[in-house]
């Protein structure tokens, strides 16, 4: 091979091994739960609406993620990747009692706690493998994560729905704690020297301010994470009201609403095969170049989307897949290679706000907009929007130093 295959190094390295093993683990759990959830509310009220609720109350925690970031840089990360995932197995067993509509408070304020515990974990999770794993393989880590996540998606919404029909809700709800616990071993298995961290300077507030400040202030505009963050918003802004039109796209195709899922498998295998590619990738273009260029092949498959021919469909999705989870692991990979260790987890949890949030909104919009005006113009306008986000990004500034960045292992250090 003419690059070296340096995703089996990252898997090799204890540390992101063990935490790629915990990722695959609760994931499993989270991605039968988030399907379960609603179908439990539809079942017991027959709302479409309250069942809609399951999601809002999982994501709505992720708007305070600058504050829940902090969090994660107050504490050692290991100890607090176990306690989150022992604190969520104990909590996941509580649905046991949902039986009726007059218990669905519990399993709303159990989404919401999941919601802000996965946004505390996630910041911990980025901060100790940036701190343990040599800086060259961030890339590659990254991109196996997204891989695993995205075959979790493929694959244990299918067993949440089995284990839903033969034992209900809190059947699922067990699977979870216990994938929250088997994740907990695998953290404490974990051998990474943590020091202390420094006893806080300032008030909350303060602090987490101090995160946002690095993010967007000078600093993360001379690192450039500013503009890169900022393409990822207004990517996944793009990519919610894109996704708001899947339904009437398939309708075009003549198809239907379940021919919706063989598109969403088609993305799956996009997104698992771009996640083992990233790696090598990320080297050789930098995270700007290699962000730009995956938000490029998303506008162009966003826009042929419009197109009512099933081939066309098709690559489009694949495309998407791919397209769509190399802007996003360019973020995740620059603000942890040009982030402070102590500063970490609360950098990538705005990062996340300020990505993922647009996502819902889009939605949002998209749900609206597709009752006003037809899905081709839209898809079309959604493409040159997408067009430009990746020529702007393209244009900042030379790739050199995304490329020096991305290479080098000499800041690498114990978390």
């Amino acid at each position: 091979m003419t690059t070296r295959w340096t995703a089996v190094r990252a898997l090799r390295d204890r540390t992101a091994g063990r935490c790629l093993t915990a990722v695959v683990v609760s994931g499993f759990g989270t991605s039968a739960l988030w399907l379960a959830s609603g179908v439990w509310v539809k079942d017991l009220t027959g709302s479409d609406g309250l069942a809609a609720l399951c999601m809002l109350a999982m994501w709505a925690p992720t708007l305070a993620g600058p504050f829940l970031g902090t969090l994660a840089d107050r504490h050692r990360r290991r100890p607090l990747l176990v306690a989150l995932s022992l604190f969520m197995a104990v909590l996941l067993l509580t649905l046991c009692a949902v039986d009726g509509p007059e218990e669905l408070w519990l399993l709303y304020a159990v989404l919401f706690v999941y919601g802000a515990a996965g946004t505390v974990h996630d910041a911990a999770e980025s901060a100790l493998v940036a701190g343990a794993v040599d800086r060259s393989l961030l890339g590659d880590f990254n991109g196996l994560r997204m891989t695993a996540n995205e075959g979790m998606k493929l694959l244990a919404p299918l067993a949440g729905a089995g284990l839903y029909t033969a034992y209900g809700g809190p059947g699922v709800a067990v699977l979870d704690a216990a994938s929250f616990l088997a994740a907990a071993l695998v953290y404490l298995s974990l051998r990474v020297r943590e020091e202390r961290p420094a006893p806080a300077r300032e008030g909350g507030r303060s602090a987490t301010a101090e995160g946002v400040r690095h993010l967007w202030g000078d600093a993360g505009l001379h690192a450039g994470l500013r503009p890169l963050v900022l393409a990822g918003g207004v990517t996944m802004l793009c990519a919610g009201v894109s996704g708001a039109l899947t339904y009437a796209v398939v309708e075009d195709l003549g198809h239907s609403p379940a021919y919706a899922g063989v598109l969403y498998a088609v993305q799956g295998a996009g997104s698992v095969t771009v996640g083992l590619l990233s790696g090598p990738a990320l080297r050789r273009l930098g995270a700007r170049r290699f962000a730009a260029y995956g938000i490029s092949l998303l506008a162009a498959a966003v826009a042929l989307r419009a197109v009512p021919y099933d081939p066309a469909a098709w690559a489009c999705a694949a495309a998407v897949g791919v397209g769509l989870p190399a802007a996003l692991i360019a973020v995740l990979t620059g603000v942890q290679q040009r982030t402070p260790g102590p500063l970490l987890g609360r950098v990538t949890a705005t990062a996340g706000t300020l990505v993922h949030t647009p996502n819902v909104i889009g939605l949002a919009a998209g749900a609206v907009l597709v009752e006003l005006l037809g899905h081709r113009a839209q898809l079309v306008a959604l493409g040159v929007v997408l067009g430009v986000t990746a020529a702007v990004l393209l244009g900042q500034s030379p790739a050199s130093a995304d490329r020096t960045a991305a290479r080098s292992a000499s800041d690498a250090s114990p978390a």
